[in-house]
């Protein structure tokens, strides 16, 4: 199993960016799946999760800025950050969920920074 993050880089405030996760080796139309971040010194968060059935969810910290999507067809899910702010730095992991069985990408670091 691959879980393959990848879009993170440095971006001034208000910027955007656009990370991608490309995963192989599950069936990825029936894993829900989610972007979770990681701040130096704190615990990981989850940021945004999507379903099965395309229900999403969003911390509080990223509503209205940050979107989820997944893309079925090409086993990919997207996380679209708006306006983003120096607090979102982190690196943030792909996870996919079915059941009791998580699967783990490696990571792509966003830093926000002027």
């Amino acid at each position: 199993v691959q879980l393959q993050a990848s879009g993170g880089g440095l971006v001034q405030p208000g910027g955007s960016l656009r990370l991608s996760c490309a995963v192989s080796g599950i069936i990825f139309s029936l894993n829900h799946m989610a972007w979770y971040r990681q701040a130096p010194g704190k615990q990981r968060e989850l940021v945004a999760s999507i379903s099965t059935g395309y229900y999403t969810f969003y911390a509080d910290s990223v509503k209205g800025r940050f979107a989820i999507f997944r893309d079925n067809a090409r086993n990919t899910v997207l996380l679209h950050m708006n306006s983003l702010k120096p607090e979102d730095t982190a690196v943030y992991y792909c996870n996919a969920r079915r059941f009791d069985t998580d699967y783990w990408g490696q990571g792509t670091k966003v830093t926000v920074s002027s």
